[in-house]
């Protein structure tokens, strides 16, 4: 190929880095990543993956409070509220 020719490409990320919501973001799926890692091992008691889930998914929430963004803010949100009442239950 033609050096003349060559396109180069870059992609440009759209939210700011390492601000505080970046690391929140990036802190927040590790958490919600070690809480499936839980979900899929039977020895891991279910409240692992409960209460990871809730902080991780909180994490989320915020983050999309942030950003106004409506789709994080509803799916975070009603899972915040089904993990809650999951660890109300258990604890309870």
């Amino acid at each position: 190929m033609d050096k003349d020719n060559e396109q180069t490409y870059s992609i440009e990320t759209q939210t700011p880095l390492y601000t505080l919501d970046w690391y929140v973001k990036w802190i927040s799926s590790i958490i919600v990543l070690m809480a499936v890692m839980c979900r899929s091992i039977d020895e891991v008691p279910k409240t692992w993956d409960l209460h990871l889930s809730f902080v991780g998914t909180l994490g989320w929430l915020w983050v999309g409070l942030i950003w106004h963004d409506r789709a994080i803010i509803v799916l975070n949100g009603v899972l915040v509220f089904v993990l809650g009442t999951g660890i109300l239950r258990y604890w309870i």
